[in-house]
């Protein structure tokens, strides 16, 4: 999971980091009213570290659990806090999983 350091991010880089297109995203915004990003006059989409956490969310709830929109989105209102809660424990475990992995490829390139 890439670290977030900046206050805003654009639609583009937003995608990049989720793996998922920007008219993804763009819908996600229009189903999802709990995910709200700023706009400048222009239009352009600043998504705050925030956002990209719900996206993340969102993400865990369409992807990884395999619920349609209508559900995900009933999940998102009713108890955003246990799919958060459960999405990080989720996120965390992939991290250890992939630092595992790598010290088990250290291992057999050493022997």
């Amino acid at each position: 999971m890439k670290e977030l350091t900046k206050s805003y991010y654009r639609i583009r880089e937003v995608s990049e980091i989720l793996g998922e297109p920007a008219s993804t995203l763009r819908y996600w915004e229009s189903v999802f009213p709990q995910l709200r990003v700023k706009r400048n006059e222009k239009g352009t989409r600043y998504y705050t570290p925030e956002n990209i956490a719900m996206l993340r969310q969102i993400r865990y709830l369409l992807c990884d659990r395999g619920l349609k929109i209508e559900a995900a989105a009933e999940q998102m209102r009713v108890s955003a806090d246990s799919v958060a809660a459960k999405q990080r424990a989720i996120e965390r475990l992939q991290n250890v999983r992939e630092v595992l992995v790598g010290l088990r490829d250290a291992l057999h390139r050493f022997r």
